[in-house]
C-alpha cells in the first residue's frame, strides 16, 4: 500500500504543475531512465560492455546503420571484440573476428535461433511455410530439396544458358545494344539486377519460366529487397509505400510461379528438367507431409532472392573495381584466351570445367566477396542464457547476438591492405579446398569449421547452399563481359557502399563506360 500511496501522491503533485513543467518532465523522464538503466547495466559483471547512447530506444541505430564496419571498429577499440549496443529497442551483442564466427554460427540450436530473429522480416518477403517461417528441421529439408538442382551435372548445363542470356542482354538492353553501338555507358545498379534475374531464372527454372520474366521482374525483386531494412527488422508491417510495394511484388511473383506450377501439373512433370520440376517431385518431408504448391512457389522466391543478393551486388562491384583497374581486365582476358585457344578461341566452347581452371576469374569473385560481403550483419535470437567463452559474460534470453564476417574481411588485422582490391592475394590459395571436418545438417555435408576470417556465404547450419552456383553464374558472367567488352569507371573512384539496406550495394551513380573488344560476339 505504501508504494501505491507514493505513486498517487506523485501523480497528484504532477497535476499541480504547469503545462510547461509537465511537458518538461515527460520529455526528460525517458532520458533520465535511459541513463540510469545504462548505469545499472554497466555495474553488472555478467554483462558484456554496452556502447553508451543518449537517445532512448533508438540507441546506436544511426551510427550502425550508416557505417556498420566503422561503428564496429570504433566499439572494438573501446570495449574489445565483445560488446553490446542498443538497436531500436533490441540489445545486440556483437562478437567480432573468427572467434565470434565460431561462437555464434556454430552455437547450439537450443541456444540461438535464426528463425526467431528473422521470421518477422522474411515471411512478408518469401511467404508462409518456408525458410524462417517454419521449424529449423523443415528448413534443413527444404535446403535438401533445392540441392537437387545444384549438382555438377546441372552446373554443366547452366554455363551455356547463362552465357546466352548475357549475350542476349547485350543486344536487347538499351544500355548496351551491341548490335548497333560500339561504345556506351551502363549503370551497373540497373544492368546487374536484371542480368542476375534473367540468368538465374533461365538456368534454375527453365525456358518457360524465363519467358515470363522481363525487366519489370527485376524491379519487383528490387521492391522485395527493400523489405530488408533495419526498420523492417523492428516493424514488419507499417502503412508506408515501400511496404506496399514489397507486398505487391511478393503477390505478383508468387502468382507467376503458381501459374507455371499449375501448368506443369496439368502437362506432367519431369524432375530432371529444372528446380521447379525438381521441387514439385522431390518435396516430401521425412514425416510424409508434402510441401503445398504455394509453399513451393514461396521457396522459389527465397531461392532466387538469395541468389539475387549475392550475384547482382557482387557482379556490380567487380565491374566497378575492374573499371578502375584495366590491367586486371587484360589479365583476365589473357587467362580466358589461354583456356579457349586450344579449342579454337570461341567463347561458345567455354565449359564448367574451364571455369574451374580459371584461377584469376575465381579469385576476382573471391576478392569481391571479401571486400563486399552481401550481408554486413548476421543475427540470431538468444533462446537460453549464452555464456561467452573465456569470460564471465552471459547473454540473456531474449537478447540478440550479431556476427559480421564482412568486418573481418575488410580489417587490416586479417588482410594486408584490406581496402585494396587485389585478386592476386588469393593466388596461393586453393579455391576448391574443403575443410576435412564436415557435418551434414540434413541438406548435404558442409564445412563444420567457421573459425575462419573469410565466410562470404556464412557458416554452420544456415550456410548458403548456393555457393557453387554463385561461382558458376558469376564466373560465366565475368568471362562473357571480359571477352566482349573493355570498360572503365565513369567517375574517378569506385562508389562508396550504401548501407541503408542490409545488403552492401554501391551508391549511385555507379556507371561504367564500355567499348567493344575485337573479339566481341
Amino acid at each position: 500500500m505504501a508504494i501505491v500511496d507514493g505513486l498517487l501522491q506523485g501523480y497528484n503533485f504532477f497535476l499541480t504543475l504547469s503545462t510547461f513543467q509537465q511537458l518538461s518532465i515527460l520529455i526528460a523522464a525517458p532520458f533520465v531512465y535511459n541513463i540510469v538503466w545504462q548505469l545499472l547495466y554497466s555495474l553488472r559483471k555478467d554483462r558484456v560492455p554496452l556502447v553508451f547512447y543518449w537517445i532512448p530506444w533508438f540507441g546506436s541505430a544511426v551510427g550502425y546503420g550508416q557505417q556498420p564496419y566503422e561503428f564496429f571498429e570504433n566499439c572494438r577499440k573501446k570495449h574489445g571484440d565483445v560488446f553490446a549496443f542498443m538497436l531500436l529497442g533490441r540489445v545486440m551483442t556483437v562478437y567480432l573476428g573468427p572467434k565470434g564466427h565460431e561462437f555464434i554460427l556454430n552455437a547450439k540450436l537450443s541456444d540461438v535461433s535464426a528463425e526467431e530473429a528473422y521470421q518477422h522480416l522474411t515471411t512478408p518477403v518469401f511467404g508462409k511455410g518456408v525458410i524462417y517461417d517454419c521449424p529449423n528441421a523443415r528448413l534443413m529439408e527444404q535446403k535438401k530439396f533445392a540441392k537437387f538442382a545444384l549438382t555438377t551435372d546441372s552446373f554443366r548445363r547452366y554455363v551455356p544458358l547463362i552465357r546466352e542470356e548475357v549475350l542476349s542482354y547485350f543486344v536487347k538492353s538499351p544500355m548496351f545494344n551491341l548490335s548497333k553501338q560500339s561504345s556506351g555507358v551502363a549503370n551497373v545498379m540497373q544492368t546487374q539486377p536484371e542480368i542476375t534475374i534473367f540468368t538465374a531464372s533461365r538456368s534454375l527454372m527453365g525456358a518457360a519460366m524465363r519467358n515470363r520474366f522481363d525487366e519489370s521482374f527485376a524491379q519487383l525483386y528490387s521492391d522485395l529487397d527493400k523489405g530488408f531494412t533495419p526498420v523492417n527488422f523492428v516493424f514488419p508491417n507499417l502503412p508506408l509505400p515501400h511496404y506496399w510495394k514489397r507486398d505487391a511484388a511478393q503477390q505478383k511473383i508468387s502468382q507467376t510461379y503458381m501459374k507455371e506450377i499449375t501448368k506443369r501439373r496439368e502437362a506432367g512433370v519431369d524432375a530432371n528438367d529444372d528446380l521447379i520440376s525438381s521441387l514439385m517431385v522431390n518435396s516430401t518431408y521425412k514425416d510424409g507431409v508434402k510441401m503445398s504448391d504455394q509453399e513451393i512457389a514461396n521457396l522459389l522466391i527465397g531461392v532466387l532472392m538469395g541468389g539475387q543478393h549475392t550475384s547482382s551486388s557482387t557482379s556490380a562491384w567487380f565491374l566497378l573495381h575492374l573499371g578502375e583497374k584495366p590491367e586486371l581486365q587484360e589479365q583476365l582476358y589473357d587467362e580466358i584466351q589461354s583456356v579457349l585457344k586450344p579449342k579454337g578461341g570461341r567463347l561458345d566452347d567455354l565449359t564448367y570445367e574451364d571455369l574451374q581452371g580459371m584461377s584469376l576469374v575465381n579469385n576476382t569473385i573471391k576478392e569481391t566477396l571479401r571486400m563486399h560481403m552481401p550481408l554486413h550483419s548476421i543475427f540470431r535470437k538468444v533462446m537460453s542464457p549464452l555464456v561467452v567463452p573465456g569470460t564471465t559474460f552471459v547473454v540473456p534470453r531474449g537478447h540478440h547476438v550479431l556476427v559480421s564476417p564482412g568486418y573481418a574481411h575488410t580489417n587490416e588485422k586479417y588482410y594486408h591492405n584490406a581496402a585494396v582490391f587485389d585478386p592476386h592475394r588469393w593466388d596461393d590459395s586453393n579455391l576448391a579446398s574443403k575443410d576435412s571436418d564436415e557435418v551434414d545438417y540434413g541438406f548435404g555435408k558442409v564445412s563444420k569449421g567457421v573459425g575462419s576470417s573469410y565466410l562470404p556465404f556464412g557458416g554452420g547450419r544456415h550456410r548458403c547452399i548456393g555457393e557453387q552456383f554463385a561461382y558458376v553464374q558469376l564466373g560465366t558472367l565475368l568471362t562473357t563481359f571480359v571477352y566482349n567488352l573493355q570498360w572503365e569507371l565513369k567517375g574517378k573512384t569506385v562508389p562508396e557502399v550504401d548501407y541503408t539496406s542490409m545488403v552492401t550495394l554501391p551508391q549511385e551513380p555507379a556507371e561504367i563506360v564500355w567499348r567493344k573488344r575485337p573479339t566481341c560476339i
